[in-house]
């Protein structure tokens, strides 16, 4: 049976779904003001046939109730998830004092990508998730992610994992000691090494995916451009990787996918909101360019069940899971 995995919790490491997990959190819209308007649905140039993107959905949204001294900070690292996507997920809860028993969305389900292929990892950075596929057979495995910040941001495109290191020794860059130069010229394993316990080396000169020694870097815009994994997760996906997997990193908060009769909806915030959410605690809500014709193209000749304003409040809201946009 096909499974994925997300962290849940600290005991159990992970939380194993099977496909008859593959369900959508139930749940209302609210009403509210449409961005969207029916004139723009209506001049879409989705062709009418029957072609849709078919995706799936895998993974539940959990919902956590907190406790007393509990933070979003804590909340994140203590389930696994990254900081921005919790924050995203939920707006309304402050970040240091949410309050006993209030109930935090976990942001555990998700539409894979579109990249349907046998083993490779996929890294998504508006969702700042990596996605670890081993075979045709088995779902992959989906980990949060820190990634580059501003003016040093992870770079897009193709490459391949070309070494890979136990206990790592970190080489600061110039560009890093020009910044910081009371770093030393090296710095060995250990505690204070930022590369944490494991290094996998791309095919880009001085990026790697690797653990860290600050797990809440995780799920933030925080490196100089490398990828940080969870200790305990850079440790899981180490072994599994071989020299010469494929890697491919792509920036693209929109996903949309046909799943059985439903159509769902996932928009991240973009990178540039990301930061917003930490200098600001919240991020400007904009509608993602071009989405009534993506959602138009891939509802084709079902475009007469499209839910306008769920679109709209998915679009604008960027809570970072799917929504079913259809009726």
């Amino acid at each position: 049976m096909p499974q994925t995995r997300f962290r849940l919790n600290s005991l159990s490491r992970r939380a194993f779904l099977t496909a008859s997990a593959w369900t959508a959190a139930a749940g209302v819209l609210a009403p509210g003001s449409l961005s969207v308007t029916r004139a723009q649905a209506e001049e879409g140039t989705a062709p009418d046939d029957d072609s849709r993107p078919e995706g799936r959905l895998v993974g539940e949204l959990r919902i956590y109730e907190t406790k007393k001294d509990d933070t979003l900070v804590d909340i994140a690292t203590r389930f696994g998830v990254g900081f921005v996507a919790l924050r995203a997920a939920n707006p309304d809860v402050d970040v240091w004092l949410p309050g006993e028993g209030t109930e935090v969305t976990l942001p555990t389900q998700t539409l894979l990508p579109d990249e349907s292929q046998q083993n490779g990892i996929v890294i998504n950075l508006p969702e700042m998730r990596l996605y670890h596929f081993q075979n045709a057979d088995v779902l992959p495995l989906l980990y949060p992610i820190g990634i580059g910040r501003e003016g040093r941001t992870t770079p897009l495109g193709s490459t391949r994992i070309e070494r890979k290191t136990k206990n790592p020794t970190w080489y600061p860059p110039e560009s890093i000691k020009a910044e910081k130069p009371e770093l030393p010229d090296v710095v060995p394993p250990g505690p204070e090494n930022p590369l944490g316990t494991r290094a996998l080396y791309l095919g880009w000169p001085a990026y790697l995916i690797h653990g860290t020694n600050n797990p809440y870097g995780i799920g933030r815009r925080a490196s100089a451009g490398c990828i940080r994994m969870y200790p305990e997760d850079v440790e899981e996906i180490y072994p599994d990787v071989p020299i010469g997997t494929a890697v491919k990193v792509k920036d693209e908060p929109v996903k949309i996918a046909w799943v059985g009769d439903a159509l769902y909806l996932e928009v991240h915030p973009t990178q540039t909101q990301a930061d917003q959410v930490e200098t600001q605690g919240y991020f400007e809500p904009r509608l993602p360019e071009n989405l009534i014709d993506r959602v138009m193209r891939a509802a084709g000749t079902e475009k007469g069940r499209l839910n306008w304003q769920a679109i709209d409040k998915a679009g604008m809201e960027r809570r970072g899971y799917p929504v079913q946009v259809n009726v």
